[in-house]
């Protein structure tokens, strides 16, 4: 049986792997168009490694997965039929097959930004918790609370900031006169704090630093497209 330490090494190696590949196909070859068409099996490839390297697999973590996949899918919905979410927007073919106008594997993506993102920041959490801790310092839990939410939310609109252009320009999807109005980030903290504390209300986070590695991997990959797409 494999341990721990390999897989998250395995589950590194694959990451750097698809990520490096695609920014090279992207951007050097005469195959952009193939490798932006594999997106959709690109992100599952990345949730099942998020998934296989979750140390503690228990019903809070396949909650927090299922509420999140289903509250993103819809949110979408309901954004793209109405434009009173995020803004004017509808998305292309690029991302595979649609239900409402909305591709199912979007509800994937918004997992994997908010559990890197939780499990960025809770690593972060523990590691400043543990400073404090050795100075004499002791924080309470609402502070605690609150600064997660803060720090995940920031890296969470940070993260979608760096991505709206590029995924534009891949195809994903299209803003009304090419406008990324400032209501979708506005939206992005709302939505990311009510999913980011059901994250950290439901537990289920564990030590995961392939999460960690991944939001630094795709949020790399998302600024190299930015610079030079």
């Amino acid at each position: 049986m494999i341990s721990k330490s390999n897989l998250n090494k395995a589950a590194l190696f694959i990451a750097l792997l698809f990520h490096i590949c695609g920014l090279i196909g992207i951007l050097l070859t005469p195959y952009k168009e193939w490798f932006i068409s594999i997106t959709p099996i690109h992100l599952l490839l990345m949730a099942a490694l998020l998934i296989a390297t979750h140390r503690k697999k228990s019903k809070q973590f396949f909650l927090f997965f299922l509420i999140t996949c289903t509250a993103g899918f819809l949110i979408e919905a309901a954004g793209v039929s109405t434009a009173a979410v995020f803004g004017k927007y509808m998305y292309g073919e690029t991302l595979g097959l649609q239900l409402f106008n909305v591709p199912l594997i979007i509800g994937i993506n918004w997992f994997i930004i908010i559990y890197c993102a939780g499990m960025f920041t809770q690593a972060y959490e523990n590691y400043m918790l543990q400073r404090l801790s050795k100075g004499g310092f002791l924080v309470s839990k609402q502070l605690q609370a609150a600064s997660f939410i803060i720090d995940a939310v920031f890296l969470t609109v940070m993260f979608d900031w760096v991505m709206e252009p590029v995924a534009v320009k891949l195809g994903y999807w299209q803003w009304q006169n090419n406008h990324i109005p400032l209501f979708n980030y506005i939206s992005w903290i709302i939505i990311s704090a009510l999913l980011l504390a059901l994250f950290r209300k439901l537990n289920a986070g564990s030590r995961n630093i392939f999460a960690v590695h991944l939001f630094i991997i795709q949020l790399l990959f998302f600024l190299v497209l930015r610079t030079f797409l």
